[in-house]
């Protein structure tokens, strides 16, 4: 079934929610909206001229980390189609529901209000990917999971064999790279910027509190000021797609 807009959720310890969302914003150029929630755990974070596709959830238990929100015409609907494909029902609230693959990765079925304007490229990045951490043991059936729960998005292998891609069509703000773990352990996720300039990127970053963890070819991992970790890549922002380096 079609999928009419995704959002990326930034989840984050309930006592840091605060800095997270300062710097959320500052990142993303984005403004909050009101609290939400039985606890004030939900907001939104607002682009001008364009609809959201970023929201932050203050947590309990843990340290947080990521997930998708996917907004649909029929919520019944669409949890049957994960159902089917094996996922599990983890709470139903009026008009959404909580729900976990089967590698654990929680998700919402959320319903669509009619968003369709993607937010613009800001500071020279924008954030477009969820990355999914998936243990090697379940890695190739987490693949067939949401390649099969997003059947008209374009499920590819990624750059390096570790990586697989699922693509939504054009227009849509979020899409989903699950990562093939060396070793053993519970399903995570964290989201990914595009950078046109990662140096520069970084620099901003560290500027409004994150700190540098570890860089790679194409990619550099980076710790935010509530302490949760998410990475700085070198596709472009425009696209999305990996951008050739020079020969």
């Amino acid at each position: 079934m079609s999928i009419r807009w995704t959002y990326a959720f930034i989840d984050r310890p309930a006592l840091r929610a605060g800095p997270a969302a300062e710097f959320w914003t500052a990142v993303t150029g984005t403004r909050l909206s009101a609290v939400r929630g039985d606890d004030g755990e939900f907001v939104t974070l607002l682009a001008d001229g364009a609809d959201a596709c970023v929201k932050l959830q203050g947590v309990v238990s843990g340290g947080g980390g990521a997930h998708l929100d996917f907004s649909v015409d029929d919520v019944p609907e669409f949890v049957a189609h994960a159902s089917r494909l094996g996922a599990e029902t983890v709470g139903e609230h009026e008009g959404w529901a909580v729900l976990r693959s089967p590698a654990g990765q929680l998700f919402c079925a959320v319903p669509w209000h009619g968003e369709s304007v993607r937010p613009p490229v800001v500071h020279g990045s924008r954030l477009d990917q969820v990355c999914l951490d998936v243990p090697p043991s379940r890695h190739e059936a987490e693949v067939a999971f949401w390649s099969g729960l997003l059947a008209d998005w374009e499920s590819v292998p990624g750059s390096l064999p570790e990586f697989h891609v699922v693509k939504p069509p054009a227009g849509l703000p979020v899409r989903i790279l699950l990562q093939r773990l060396a070793e053993e352990g519970p399903v995570s996720a964290h989201p990914d910027l595009a950078c046109a300039d990662i140096g520069a990127a970084r620099a901003r970053h560290e500027g409004l509190g994150a700190v540098f963890v570890a860089a790679f070819g194409h990619w550099t991992v980076m710790r935010d000021p509530a302490g949760g970790v998410y990475c700085l890549t070198g596709r472009d922002p425009e696209t999305g797609g990996v951008r050739r380096r020079p020969e």
